[in-house]
């Protein structure tokens, strides 16, 4: 298999979003593991996984979001912040944030001169939405994997999706089969 080109951003594939007892269980997190494990052998060491973590003091309008979800209110450490068992055996480049945009310093570093962001993981309509415009903003080429991603809904998944991709040529929404055909 040819290597694909870019950086693989694998968003927030935590213990929090997959695990059904949570209250930010995301439904259809098995189905974007498993587009993620496709993904995977194409970029081999370009790939980054995120994590979202609590803030050690919400500030600002973070200060209404953790009223409203207190269990969050957790360490870095915290079982619940974990990559899933699978990815924390893969993931070599970690990029943690107390945001839901992904696109930091050292996102940003880790993309270097590449200048392509591929974005794979949880939740479309959050997480993976924010990096996407931020990234786009900066002049980075997004390309958001759908069968790779999954959101809190089907139907939020399929809006933020649709969002997205109004920002062509920007950012553009593909499918893990059309984005392996691309590399040969």
């Amino acid at each position: 298999m040819t290597s694909a080109t870019g950086l693989l951003t694998v968003i927030d594939m935590q213990r929090v979003f997959a695990e059904s007892e949570s209250p930010w269980a995301t439904p259809r997190f098995a189905e974007a593991a498993e587009g993620v494990r496709r993904l995977l052998p194409a970029f081999r060491d370009r790939v980054t996984f995120t994590r979202f973590l609590a803030p050690d003091r919400p500030t600002g309008a973070w200060r209404a979001y953790y009223e409203q979800w207190p269990f969050a209110l957790q360490p870095p450490d915290a079982p619940l912040w974990r990559l899933t068992d699978e990815f924390a055996t893969l993931a070599r480049h970690v990029v943690d944030a107390p945001t839901f945009g992904k696109w930091t310093p050292g996102l940003a570093q880790r993309a270097g001169t590449e200048r392509r962001l591929v974005l794979a993981g949880v939740s479309t309509d959050c997480c993976v939405l924010s990096t996407a415009v931020a990234a786009a903003d900066a002049g980075v080429e997004v390309v958001v994997v759908s069968d790779a991603c999954a959101g809190a809904d089907d139907d939020s998944h399929a809006k933020a999706l649709h969002v997205m991709d109004l920002y062509r040529p920007l950012i553009r929404v593909t499918t893990v089969a059309e984005l392996l055909a691309e590399t040969g």
